[in-house]
């Protein structure tokens, strides 16, 4: 399936806001476009503190003109280390009108793994937020680099330096297919697509008011949620900390919020419970993914008026490969892919290529592809109408005694249908005398507990075994346990699987 424009959205969107869709072909020359079309809007605001796209272009090109003094030249590589913050978008800025390729940091990292990560990216200088200059003295003492704080500035002001599409802009943690972590290289063009692909699917895109929970050092925050946020001229929100995210939603009101599904169903719960929309009575739109969207969710954010759009996306993807325009319809789908990519499915596996997807892996023995494509990892389905269904992924299947393939998301998915799932894993199990069998845990939503009646758990429990004599003889389960906590999760809120065994 070869799709080369984005033509299948345009129905979805206001027509003017769709023609001002417009690659720009590198994050430098978007920029330029933003801080020139936008000088007097807000870009973003922290710590109390609102900054004008004209003051941040200032800023930022202070910074940019120390790091060219500092004898950084285009397509050199940097690492940059803060947390979420308006500093941290400044030095993005500077550096990436500077021509250089940003490797961004995890600024939980410890200081000898700052230090390995310059080393392992070829990073030529470390920027680093003054919170994290702790953090940096190891790597200031064993690496020969350029080291600046991001509130660093030059003695004069040195104009943009031009980068090509095909220069390379971003290199992003990712667990890629094998669940170890490296850097996936992104170029100019890739990051370009990603930033135009979140912009496609829905009315009212320019403009807006969006507020950033999500990690900058992960791709679904710096691109769908920062990135896009820029490029359509709209006001960022940074909160400083998420503790205080429904304080701060009170006060900013957002119209967008990038979230992953775990947070958009912690909103949802406090709002049944407090009997209002805690995220805000102008919010209108929730896009959602890093991890699997239940369609729960989307009706009942229905309710709200919220539209929750579901989508689909991987690092090396530069985030985004589909979204749902029409996610009240089709709520268990992650949507229609997005423009200039390739897209088959061998063997159940979703392979990719386009203008969307990375370089290569750095520093790594890795190829990132294979004959040309990309393999996702992923199980997927289309169905009539050319919208993706994520069902699966190929390191997870379970291979039973009897040699049948079990998709564990595949069937989560049908358990998480009760309204009062929250979240599920199928998983292999082995008991004391040796059998192999499968087994679920669910963890249930603690807002549809009083309509199930005096003994709510026995109510799950026998639902559950119920659907569980729906399934075919080779997917059924034979342990249910209902949990009393969450699952252990990692930093973009997927569920840990446990091990196999």
């Amino acid at each position: 399936m070869k799709i080369e424009t984005a033509e299948r959205f345009r129905p979805f969107m206001d027509e003017r806001e769709y023609e001002k869709i417009v690659d720009y072909g590198t994050l430098g020359a978007m920029w330029k476009h933003c801080s020139e079309a936008y000088a007097d809007r807000i870009a973003v605001e922290y710590a109390g503190v609102k900054h004008t796209f004209a003051e941040l272009d200032a800023d930022a090109a202070a910074l940019r003109s120390a790091l060219l003094e500092a004898g950084l030249e285009p397509r050199d590589r940097v690492a940059l280390f803060a947390v979420n913050s308006y500093a941290f978008v400044k030095a993005f800025i500077a550096a990436e009108t500077a021509g250089l390729c940003v490797a961004v940091l995890p600024p939980h990292l410890d200081e000898q793994a700052v230090f390995g990560c310059m080393m392992k990216f070829g990073a030529k200088a470390l920027i680093y937020g003054e919170e994290l200059e702790g953090k940096t003295a190891f790597a200031k003492a064993h690496h020969p680099g350029i080291f600046l704080s991001t509130e660093a500035k030059g003695s004069a002001l040195l104009p943009a330096c031009e980068a090509a599409p095909e220069d390379p802009a971003i290199i992003m943690f990712t667990g890629g297919t094998t669940g170890k972590s490296k850097g996936a290289l992104l170029s100019n063009r890739a990051v370009m697509q990603g930033v135009m692909n979140g912009c496609y699917g829905y009315r009212g895109v320019f403009n807006q008011r969006y507020m950033l929970v999500l990690p900058l050092f992960h791709v679904f925050g710096l691109i769908r949620n920062l990135l896009t946020s820029l490029y359509t001229g709209s006001d960022l929100f940074i909160c400083q900390n998420n503790k205080d995210m429904f304080r701060d939603v009170a006060v900013f009101k957002p119209t967008i919020l990038v979230a992953v599904a775990a947070l958009a169903e912690m909103a949802l719960q406090l709002s049944k419970k407090f009997g209002r929309n805690m995220l805000g009575d102008d919010l209108r739109y929730i896009i959602a993914g890093a991890a699997a969207v239940p369609p729960y969710l989307v009706k009942e954010y229905e309710k709200y008026g919220v539209i929750l759009c579901p989508g689909y996306g991987l690092t090396e993807s530069a985030n985004l490969v589909s979204g749902n325009p029409t996610s009240s319809e089709k709520p268990d789908s992650v949507g229609l892919p997005f423009p200039n990519q390739e897209l088959k499915v061998v063997d159940g596996e979703l392979w990719l290529r386009g203008l969307n997807m990375l370089d290569c892996y750095i520093g790594e023995d890795e190829e990132a592809y294979h004959d040309g494509w990309f393999r996702t990892g992923d199980l997927v389905r289309f169905d009539d109408e050319g919208y993706l269904y994520i069902v699966g992924r190929t390191k997870e299947i379970i291979v039973l005694p009897t040699g049948e393939n079990i998709s564990p998301a595949e069937l989560e998915a049908r358990f998480n249908e009760l309204a009062f799932i929250q979240d599920s894993q199928v998983f292999e199990d082995v008991d004391e005398n040796g059998r192999h069998f499968l087994a679920l845990e669910v963890v249930p939503r603690a807002t549809e507990l009083a309509a199930l009646g005096a003994e709510p758990m026995k109510a799950i429990e026998a639902a559950l075994w119920a659907l569980n004599e729906k399934q075919l003889p080779a997917e059924r389960v034979s342990r249910i346990v209902i949990r009393d906590t969450d699952f252990a999760r990692s930093p973009s809120m997927k569920i840990l699987r446990y091990k196999k065994c």
